[in-house]
């Protein structure tokens, strides 16, 4: 008998969940936390490679996303429960929530008889949320960005290495906590898990998934 494949994200053995409930039991822990860390599993990520001057290639994303893709260098935008990250002139990503509608079929239907390129990178890549009022000190630690609202404002987001891993940052919209998703190969997401709390650690921290 074959055994069914049991889906796990990058971080499922470090009994995150058990951690998160431990600090919510200490009702002192967030109070005393400069930095607040997270995985965010199963995120369904589509890389879309195209033409940003063909209006019938931004019209068809358009239809399918909800909304424009981002053309400004190193912005995001989301609708519908949808992601858009800008990584290069003819690049982005889409990412969707685990459990929602895949989009792949529908954008490779929209896109047809376009010299365009939809391709599925989701279980390669982890996902590690970072927020609290030291969340930029703490990546400043290990990446040459700067993380300052004047730069990397929120919605900005950009390619980078953090402590010598290769990643993506998107800065979420939330001025009054500042709050960063990291993506990050999967083989790589125990280690930069491990290094941004270790670096963390002067300033307190707490896991809350």
């Amino acid at each position: 008998m074959v055994e069914p494949y049991l889906r796990q994200s990058p971080l499922t053995h470090l009994a995150l969940s058990a951690r998160a409930q431990a600090a919510r039991d200490d009702d002192k822990a967030p109070a005393a936390a400069g930095l607040v860390m997270a995985e965010r599993p199963f995120r369904r990520i589509l890389n879309l490679r195209g033409n940003p001057k063909a209006d019938a290639f931004l019209a068809a994303a358009r239809t399918v996303l909800g909304t424009d893709l981002p053309l400004k260098a190193n912005s995001a935008s989301a609708s519908d429960g949808v992601t858009l990250l800008w990584l290069g002139p003819d690049e982005w990503w889409a990412i969707t929530e685990a459990g929602t509608p895949p989009l792949a079929d529908r954008l490779q239907d929209a896109f047809s008889g376009q010299h365009t390129a939809v391709t599925e990178v989701g279980e390669g890549y982890g996902c590690i949320a970072v927020s609290g009022p030291r969340a930029a000190d703490v990546l400043a630690k290990g990446s040459p960005l700067d993380f300052h609202d004047s730069v990397f404002a929120p919605g900005s987001c950009a390619q980078g290495d953090m402590a010598k891993a290769t990643v993506v940052f998107h800065r979420l919209d939330d001025r009054t906590n500042p709050s960063f998703e990291i993506y990050v190969r999967s083989s790589f997401a125990e280690y930069l898990w491990r290094w941004i709390e270790d670096a963390a650690g002067e300033y307190g921290v707490i896991v809350t998934g």
